[in-house]
């Protein structure tokens, strides 16, 4: 399936389900990431800008250019934003929780809880002005559990749980390109595109070094072992590191527990 259609299917599943459970208006958490910034692009395809809120949740470990891409990004697609920060949150729970997480909050604990923080933000803002709740995770980050349960994960639908990270850029590439062509702004800024992605839930974090291993080498093996059933020994045959092919599988078969408790996403079938 090309970017455009990938694109446009994701749209329509959106639309249909957020008018379908009967809401006119979607929130969404802003990082300044490919991921938010796609799924925001898609939301204002979808109702247009006046019923797409963008909240920015920057926290202890949040750059500049977060915020920064955030609200260009806004701009650019003239929806409201406003800016909750989770510092303040986030250090209660580091007081309250110390004593019991074993004298700190620290490590993947304390990763985590930042998660939570800005989910607690979203959701009783969505509460409070009847908005429903967009999730921004892809199908690469849920196959390989690299997403905080109840954190990142929550949401009422996620536009792009079926989409791997490499067609997230691609469908992003995709939508500038088509606003070029049309004479108007391009709506994700040119350093979403060529920052590494990163969840900034730790100095110099990176999604990849988290994870261990590249999202094209990911997505490439996921698709043969997800989308084709193949086993790892046709992916080694096909060219793959034994070494990486078992990693992804290991990782993608232990963390069915949490695709379980993913947000719906879109039934549509990319990879046939």
């Amino acid at each position: 399936m090309q970017p455009q259609q990938m694109y446009q299917a994701c749209v329509d599943a959106l639309r249909a389900y957020v008018r379908g459970a009967g809401f006119e208006d979607v929130v969404i958490g802003l990082s300044g990431g490919i991921d938010s910034s796609v799924v925001a692009v898609m939301a204002v395809d979808a109702f247009g800008a006046d019923h797409v809120h963008g909240v920015l949740l920057p926290g202890p470990y949040s750059s500049d250019h977060s915020v920064d891409d955030a609200e260009a990004l806004a701009a650019n697609l003239g929806i409201d934003v406003r800016i909750v920060s989770i510092c303040e949150p986030f250090e209660a729970f580091e007081h309250v929780l110390a004593r019991a997480c074993g004298g700190e909050l620290a490590g993947l604990a304390a990763e985590n809880t930042q998660a939570r923080c800005r989910m607690v933000c979203l959701m009783a803002i969505s509460n409070a002005r009847g908005w429903m709740m967009l999730n921004t995770g892809n199908k690469s980050e849920a196959c390989m559990g690299y997403s905080t349960l109840y954190g990142d994960t929550a949401g009422a639908f996620a536009p792009m749980g079926g989409v791997y990270k490499t067609d997230v850029y691609a469908m992003a590439r995709w939508r500038n390109r088509r606003a070029a062509e049309e004479g108007a702004v391009l709506p994700i800024p040119v350093n979403v595109f060529v920052k590494l992605p990163s969840a900034e839930l730790a100095p110099n974090q990176s999604d990849e070094d988290s994870m261990g291993i590249d999202y094209a080498t990911l997505d490439a093996i996921l698709l043969s072992y997800v989308e084709r059933g193949r086993d790892a020994a046709a992916l080694v045959a096909e060219g793959f590191d034994a070494a990486q092919v078992d990693y992804v599988i290991r990782r993608t078969d232990s963390y069915a527990f949490k695709r379980a408790l993913e947000p719906p996403c879109p039934d549509v079938r990319f990879y046939e």
